[in-house]
């Protein structure tokens, strides 16, 4: 398998990894409920955070944390308008993976870039100043983990990603040696201890990442005591380890973090979303379902976050779900409404949904309207691995059954 497929599966994961919440004020450590912008952040209202996070760099432009939070919102604003925010980019069909590259625009590229630069200058000044700066370090770390994420995202550069997330291990093990007991340090360790454990023996021997074996289940507990004792990181360790439970098939550890994170941050139906492919992953079809349903009640009233949620996405969730559990017919209805105004869906959405639409019609014995099914996914994202595997199958009609434990 190439190597960048198992990269991949880290990056997304890690992507809160470097959100680089206040780290003190006079009264010790800032939880990120009590910041505007982070409350913004969580619930998918980029514009709203990123407009905050600029007046901070005005009022404070000498702080390293408030270009970090610029660059990290104009990266993930970018995400979420793609499709990407999602576990299945990781344990599933992941078009987003597969294809070419994130596209940013010149602007919020330059503007990523000047801030990362900028946050990295002013840390690096700091630990010149005062070798023992705990705050310097960890804000060093953000950064260099927000540019790792934004070398894979963005360049595509497996090499250069795992260059500066080595980096960001270094600058927090230099906070974590200043002070041991600050727990949000072991976010970035964590991750990265994950990852590379994950890496095969080729990449983990190659020298930049210095001898560092890695350790899936040690990276696990060091991401579980951030979630348990950590201030500044707790909801993102939630975050990433409700990735990484789904990826090492432990669904019934996820669900109670992203039940947590739904109640704290419930403008953010993604956390909703991410809770049926958890239940389905499970076997447990009737709570997939009534999660479903909570979604698109919400929907449907113009709940606060819910109100510009697409009927379409709701509708390719759903159709996933039946399909997965066999129940071809209402799989079908659903995907041919989700596809019926595919224009609302995001990329990576939308490529899936034309792809199961030909998938449920070649089980269906239709393979004339598979065909043209997948043509659309083909057309939707041509670069993409599920484009290639949906021209396999216009020859090669679909066979296989769905699972009857509901994975994906």
């Amino acid at each position: 398998m190439p190597h960048g497929r198992f990269i991949a599966g880290f990056f997304i994961a890690a992507l809160a990894l470097a959100t680089g919440f206040p780290v003190a004020t006079g009264e010790g450590l800032q939880n990120p409920t009590d910041n505007p912008g982070f409350i913004h952040f969580f619930n998918n209202e980029y514009d709203e955070a990123l407009a905050y996070f600029d007046n901070q760099v005005k009022a404070r432009p000498n702080d390293p944390d408030q270009y970090n939070h610029v660059a990290q919102t104009i990266l993930y604003r970018e995400l979420f308008h793609d499709g990407a925010l999602e576990s299945q980019l990781v344990s599933g069909n992941s078009v987003f993976l597969k294809r070419s590259k994130l596209e940013m625009t010149a602007a919020n590229k330059e503007r990523f870039g000047s801030c990362i630069k900028r946050a990295i200058t002013l840390s690096e000044a700091r630990i010149r100043n005062n070798p023992q700066d705990l705050v310097a370090f960890y804000q060093l770390g953000v950064a260099h983990g927000l540019q790792a994420n934004y070398f894979f995202l963005i360049d595509k550069a497996w090499m250069d990603s795992l260059r500066e997330a080595s980096a960001a291990r270094k600058a927090q093990e230099q906070a974590l040696a200043i002070n041991p007991n600050f727990i949000d340090a072991h976010l970035i360790l964590g991750v990265y201890q994950y990852v590379v454990g994950c890496l095969p023996f080729y990449l983990r021997a190659a020298g930049f990442i210095g001898g560092f074996h890695g350790d899936k289940e040690g990276g696990i507990r060091q991401l579980q005591l951030v979630a348990s004792q950590g201030i500044l990181n707790c909801y993102d360790a939630k975050v990433i380890l409700a990735v990484i439970y789904r990826r090492e098939h432990r669904p019934q550890q996820a669900i109670p973090l992203l039940q947590e994170l739904a109640r704290q941050f419930d403008r953010n139906y993604l956390f909703r979303f991410e809770q049926v492919q958890m239940y389905s992953d499970l076997g447990d079809e009737k709570s997939a379902l009534a999660v479903l349903s909570t979604i698109e009640g919400l929907r449907r009233a113009g709940a606060p976050g819910y109100e510009d949620l697409p009927a379409e996405k709701v509708q390719y969730v759903t159709g996933n779900l039946h399909f997965w559990y066999g129940d071809l017919d209402r799989a079908l209805q659903n995907l041919k409404q989700a596809t019926g105004n595919v224009h609302q869906l995001d990329l990576s959405t939308a490529v899936m949904a034309w792809l199961r639409l030909g998938q449920v019609y070649d089980l269906q014995g239709k393979h004339r309207e598979a065909v043209a099914a997948y043509r659309a996914s083909m057309r939707t994202a041509p670069s993409s691995d599920v484009a290639e595997e949906a021209k396999g199958y216009i020859a090669n009609p679909y066979k296989k059954k769905p699972k009857e434990d509901g994975r994906s």
